[in-house]
């Protein structure tokens, strides 16, 4: 019965999110400068997208209670690991709520990427995402050159390698 059920996890999100919150803001659109976005990370730093130009960055809205959420963060992990220092950054962005902070430190303590809580932005252009995960890839110049959204799977790392590769290539301190 759980195997039968297992799609609607995908579709859980996405009505849990896209019902309860308006959609994320239309100036996030590929092609265009990505919005800016500013918050305190849970393990001291400060991430602003605006002071990361010169990098490609992984955007990621996430949450603990999101099954497909849950089950793409190493491939994102794996991948931060492996291209971190060719010039690409990440944020996980949770969209727990922020009574839930402990859970969320608790599930990051296994990744190496940075991560923040939403509710903590100072500057969020991308708005409440309505459905998660959401994942925005951003080249060096600023710009929003992927999205990843639900669908049947969370987003693989054959799918950061064909998005984000290439940007790398066109980082001038990329290996």
């Amino acid at each position: 019965m759980l195997r039968q059920l297992s799609f609607l996890a995908p579709l859980a999100c996405f009505i849990a999110f896209g019902l309860a919150a308006p959609a994320a803001r239309a100036a996030a659109q590929i092609g265009q400068p990505a919005p800016p976005f500013a918050a305190p990370e849970l393990g001291g730093g400060q991430f602003d997208l605006a002071a990361e130009r010169g990098k490609v960055v992984i955007v990621n809205f996430w949450a603990t209670w999101c099954g497909p959420c849950r089950e793409e963060m190493p491939a994102l992990d794996a991948f931060y690991r492996r291209h971190h220092d060719e010039g690409l950054e990440m944020i996980g962005v949770s969209a727990d709520r922020p009574r839930d902070r402990s859970d969320v430190v608790k599930v990051m303590q296994a990744f190496s990427y940075p991560a923040a809580m939403l509710g903590d932005a100072t500057a969020n252009g991308f708005g409440r995402p309505g459905s998660i995960p959401l994942t925005y890839v951003i080249a060096a110049d600023g710009t929003v050159r992927a999205t990843f959204s639900p669908g049947e799977h969370g987003v693989t790392e054959q799918e950061l390698d064909a998005a984000v590769l290439p940007l790398l290539s066109q980082v001038p301190h990329a290996k």
